[in-house]
């Protein structure tokens, strides 16, 4: 494998009780568990013992059926402000819509959160395709993908005028497509500058959108030459945007881990046998743009619905997710649904269950192959299954040289191997 002299980047998505949907019914949880301070700030410190990059927080700006998996109810930013404070170097991403706030605002609210932490803070670009939200900000329904990523792009062009005024004096001016803004912010810059800004979006739009603005990408990768594929075209499109940086680039990975293959299968059927009949079909209903409830469990996919146009605009899920997950399922389509289902057990990403040695591996391979420049975690199951990849994956991957043994940065910029800005006061 060709030889990298950078490291991993690595950041868990810190998922409620954890990524399996049926976490809650493991270990002490109480109605009033993901409200509790003490529940976010014990993952987070166990990502700091594995000295991850960063913890990451989705945003679920609009209610939905807790069963079986409850979402988070905290808003991102302001768990990122409650983390900081109470850990010394791990970082925070935080998810924030471009459809759904104001660019000076949330400039405004992010660096402010990222000066009290120190420059730790990363905010994750989304434009939140999710129409169940636009009721809760009185709209009828929220707009198509074109105009969502019109406008994002205009977003952040406007959110970045703020903070660069915020570097050089305090005021700004951008004139755009969708934002008219001009004023002047009384923050200065954070000891990074400004948050690190991240973009999870498959589409060709996503993508754009990533090359030119974004300087870490989640995304969705299920087999090893799609990803390197991938990770190529994206570096090819930031160097076309006139970027002399690239994105650091990472893939979700799902980790149910035991100390034996036979052991971890067994937690990952305990967990999945706890999960209500059809949540997982729900979810492959998703990707197939089918209700899959309506299929046989025993057969394979019928052509006819794995081989049916396709039209995004009409169907409002992700179109990157979408589309990677689909090709998976081509390669699959002589298995019965019943099989598909296992291995799509990541719900929205790669999944390995196994052992720690097998896990360290899989993620030294994908990064020396060049298809990802790290991952972005999802565990079974907070904290525990985060403290077993602290103690025991963790030391594997420092052994193999891919992963720091001490945090020797003191933003989250310079954690995940981009330039340190000079703050300007």
């Amino acid at each position: 494998m060709p030889e990298r002299t950078d490291q991993l980047t690595l950041n868990v998505n810190l998922q409620s009780f954890g990524q399996r949907p049926a976490a809650w019914q493991f270990g002490p949880t109480t109605p009033d568990t993901l409200i509790s301070p003490q529940h976010w700030i014990e993952s987070a410190r166990a990502a700091e013992r594995g000295l991850l990059d960063a913890v990451f927080f989705a945003d679920q700006p609009a209610l939905h059926n807790p069963d079986p998996r409850p979402g988070n109810p905290l808003e991102p930013i302001t768990l990122a402000a409650l983390i900081t404070a109470a850990t010394e170097h791990v970082g925070v991403i935080a998810s924030a819509s471009t459809t759904y706030n104001d660019p000076v605002e949330l400039a405004e609210r992010l660096l402010g959160t990222d000066v009290v932490s120190g420059g730790r803070l990363g905010w994750n670009i989304v434009t939140t395709y999710n129409q169940a939200v636009a009721g809760n900000f009185g709209l009828d329904a929220g707009p198509d993908r074109v105009t969502r990523y019109r406008r994002a792009a205009d977003f952040v062009d406007a959110v970045t005028a703020v903070w660069d005024g915020a570097a050089s004096g305090g005021d700004y001016r951008h004139s755009g497509e969708f934002y008219d803004i001009a004023g002047t912010t009384a923050l200065g810059p954070s000891t990074q500058g400004h948050p690190v800004l991240f973009q999870a979006g498959g589409s060709s739009q996503g993508r754009d959108l990533a090359a030119q603005h974004a300087d870490g990408v989640f995304t969705v990768e299920l087999t090893l030459p799609r990803a390197i594929e991938n990770y190529a075209d994206l570096r090819r499109r930031a160097a076309a945007s006139g970027r002399r940086d690239v994105p650091k680039i990472t893939p979700g990975l799902s980790l149910v881990i035991g100390s034996t293959v036979s052991e971890a299968r067994r937690r990952f059927d305990d967990f999945e046998v706890r999960v209500p009949d059809g949540y997982a079909l729900r979810s492959l209903s998703n990707v197939l743009a089918h209700d899959a409830t309506t299929l046989d469990v025993d057969s394979p996919i019928p052509p006819e619905v794995l081989d049916k146009p396709w039209d995004p605009d009409s169907h409002p899920a992700s179109a990157g997710y979408r589309l990677t997950f689909l090709d998976w399922i081509q390669e699959r389509r002589h298995q019965t649904i019943r099989e598909i289902l296992r291995d799509f057990g990541g719900y929205g990403s790669r999944i390995i269950v196994g052992t720690p040695e097998q896990i360290a591996d899989d993620i030294e391979l994908w990064f020396r192959s060049g298809a990802a420049d790290g991952f972005n975690l999802m565990i079974d199951q907070f904290p525990h299954g985060l403290t077993v990849f602290a103690d025991e994956v963790v030391p594997l991957l420092q052994a193999k040289g891919i992963h720091k043994r001490e945090y020797d940065a003191r933003t989250l910029r310079g954690a995940i191997g981009l330039p340190e800005r000079i703050a300007v006061h």
